[in-house]
């Protein structure tokens, strides 16, 4: 019996996935992250989960990973020290942006200060114009010059920024065949390769991003595959990006920023993933981890992907799962602000020490400690009781607070919760509400470790009626891992203008990106039947500023579908642009500025498990707490084994589900039936139960 396996790391567990390839039966397993070194935690877990749950090494066919340690490194600032080459004229780019501040209504905060200082920024003199015809030709005596500075500098990596290589790369090529010929140890960013794409200061920022992490992932992914491939000799290692699919190692190494994202997109894949097992095309996802919760949209079974982020305040022009995150996590530490008010995160509390109650050392308060106050933990302990949990620890945590706003302990932990279920509300609405589209019309799907824990006061302030309890709800991006594809992108850039006359322009690009993709294909060893081409052209009304992407998907595997001509993409573009601003301008020229193919290879159906047997009644309970769900009393609370759960059965709230890698609260009223496949569908009581 051969085995996928997935693995999420995250800020206080790293969580592993494993499927069947033969009958995909299911296994899972979580032990701490190790924040000093998180492939440690990887390696070691992988061996523990193989012995807990006898799989034998041999026989895991391939591991697939979703890393923060890009992440991290960005927000701590701790890549590596980084050079810049560029076009005479422009070294004060990364500084310049778009004369724009990063907090509309602060004058005090500033933009961070760029990755590169100014005196590891070097110029040559060259010059490419906006048709991609060189006014200046390549001077390689200032190209000598400027690498010999970069030498000089004791820079690790050094990102290759010129204007308009997007259009013609060649003086970028030149550059780079030159850094690695004189510094072969040197990590070398070209623009071109990173992100091929107009924009400079994007373009630019991008380039340095993901030459500041080369270093620090070129250590990490080596150490991650040669420790692996010692375990598990015949499984190779991919590495998930922000867009939504796999990498191989190599290409990961090449082009770190693309993981900035990795883990919250792996979970909004897995979303999906349920979402078609239980029929429900329209979900707001909540991943609330031990450091963050993660929200995204689903219409349609589609996550969506936006191309424009801020990752740790720099800007980057990826494609990423559309995804908003706040800091609210199970570890996220209560604190008084300047103004004597109550705050929550996002400051966390991490896996080491972690909250108060994992008796590790930690003394702040923080959200499992109240949940634990609460009863809505159990005193019994974290992972099937192997992590214990120390309630007094957690009380007295909570006391100080107390204290000082004058409440019971039990009070204040409701208010640490109030406080971070406002602060997920906050994030839920600004992907829905603020979009035009109402979150009442959505069912809540909460994952990660304490998404289940929260889902019903989140639901009540928003109005949704529905929660969708996943299998494995603490694992479910380790799972998002698994059912990923490989994928790739292929672009170019310029402005087309969509006629009939242009439309043969952008026709034969597509032919050329297609036959790049093809290439792909072969490289990676993706069968024929396996491959996916799908066709993103991003229009806008000439003038506008901004685009928006328009898909076309072929049904052939392999094929490139056909757009229709122009008039079929304008008309398509007026859809897109009707659906999301509520208009369209008809007769308006349009152009387009990316021409862009994907390319998606499969790597193996992971086999669907039979539906569950149908058991009518209801499931008994495996004991009962004190559960606080308002402030005026506890109510005793039977507490239910998630594994003695079958399909067809149902359980009336007040009600706690347990199991391995998460707890769900059901409050008064609430109503959980148990769906055949195995997921857990909660009908909240909107008129009971209320949040006081």
């Amino acid at each position: 019996m051969n085995w996928l396996v997935g693995v999420d790391v995250g800020g206080t567990f790293t969580d592993f996935f494993a499927v069947s390839v033969a009958d995909g039966s299911l296994r899972y397993f979580k032990r701490p992250s190790t924040p000093h070194n998180p492939g440690e935690a990887i390696v070691s877990g992988l061996a523990e989960m193989c012995e807990a749950l006898a799989i034998e090494s041999a026989d895991i066919d391939r591991v697939c990973h979703g890393t923060t340690v890009a992440t991290n490194a960005l927000i701590q600032r701790r890549g590596g020290s980084v050079a810049m080459i560029t076009t005479a004229g422009f070294r004060d780019l990364l500084e310049i942006g778009r004369q724009t501040r990063p907090h509309m209504f602060s004058l005090q905060k500033d933009q961070p200060d760029p990755l590169v200082p100014r005196e590891r920024r070097f110029e040559v003199s060259e010059r490419i114009d906006a048709r991609g015809e060189a006014v200046l030709a390549l001077d390689e005596d200032t190209l000598t010059d400027a690498i010999a500075a970069v030498a000089e500098s004791g820079a690790e990596a050094c990102a290759v920024c010129c204007l308009f290589a997007f259009v013609n790369d060649a003086h970028e090529r030149r550059i780079g065949e030159l850094l690695r010929e004189k510094l072969p140890e040197l990590h070398v960013s070209l623009s071109s390769e990173v992100r091929r794409e107009f924009r400079e200061f994007e373009r630019f920022s991008t380039t340095v991003l993901n030459a500041y992490l080369q270093p620090v992932m070129n250590h990490y992914l080596d150490f991650l595959r040669s420790r692996i491939a010692e375990f598990a000799p015949t499984a190779p290692v991919r590495i998930y990006q922000s867009s939504g699919g796999l990498m191989s190692v190599d290409t990961a190494k090449a082009f770190p920023i693309r993981t900035a994202l990795s883990g919250p997109a792996a979970g909004a894949v897995g979303a999906v993933y349920t979402a078609k097992q239980v029929n429900r095309p329209r979900v707001v996802t909540l991943d609330m981890g031990g450091t963050s919760a993660d929200v995204a949209l689903i219409r349609d079974y589609d996550a969506g992907i936006s191309t424009d982020r801020d990752v740790a305040g720099f800007p980057v022009r990826l494609p990423m799962v559309d995804i908003n995150t706040v800091g609210a996590g199970g570890g996220s530490i209560a604190w008084f602000d300047k103004d004597g008010l109550l705050k929550v995160g996002p400051a966390s509390a991490g896996a080491d020490p972690g909250p108060a109650c994992y008796g590790k050392g930690g003394k702040d308060a923080a959200v499992s400690d109240a949940n634990l106050v609460l009863g809505r933990l159990s005193p019994g302990g974290l992972i099937g009781g192997r992590m214990e949990l120390d309630t007094e620890a957690a009380r007295d945590a909570i006391a100080p607070i107390a204290d000082q706003l004058g409440f019971s302990i039990e009070q204040s932990a409701r208010g640490i919760l109030g406080i971070v279920v406002a602060s997920m509300v906050r994030a839920i609405r600004t992907i829905s509400v603020e979009r035009g589209l109402d979150p009442r019309d959505y069912s809540l799907m909460a994952f990660g470790g304490a998404g289940p824990l929260h889902a019903a006061e989140t639901a009540r302030v928003l109005g949704m009626k529905e929660i969708i309890i996943p299998v494995a709800p603490g694992i479910l991006c380790a799972q998002g891992l698994i059912v990923s594809d490989l994928r790739e992108e292929f672009v170019r850039s310029g402005r087309y203008p969509v006629t009939e006359e242009g439309y043969a322009r952008i026709a034969g690009l597509l032919e050329e990106l297609a036959v790049e993709a093809r290439a792909w294909f072969e490289s990676e060893d993706v069968a024929e039947p396996d491959r996916r081409l799908l066709i993103s052209l991003e229009a806008r009304y000439v003038g506008q500023n901004f685009e928006l992407p328009v898909a076309f998907s072929a049904s052939e595997p392999g094929t490139l579908a056909d757009p229709g001509g122009a008039s079929a993409v304008i008309e398509a573009f007026h859809q897109v642009h009707e659906r999301l601003y509520g208009f369209h301008s008809q007769g308006e020229p349009v152009e387009i500025v990316n021409i862009r193919v994907v390319g998606s290879g499969r790597l193996g159906r992971v086999p669907d498990q039979p539906p569950a047997e149908h058991v009518a009644g209801k499931t008994v309970p495996v004991g009962s707490r004190q559960v606080w769900f308002d402030d005026e009393a506890p109510v005793e609370t039977p507490v239910y084994d998630r594994d003695n759960l079958k399909h067809g059965m149902s359980i009336t709230g007040p009600a706690i589900v347990e199991q391995l890698d998460t707890t769900t609260v059901l409050f008064p009223g609430d109503q959980l039936h148990v769906e055949p496949s195995m997921n857990l569908l909660i009908t909240v009581d909107l008129e009971g139960g209320q949040i006081s």
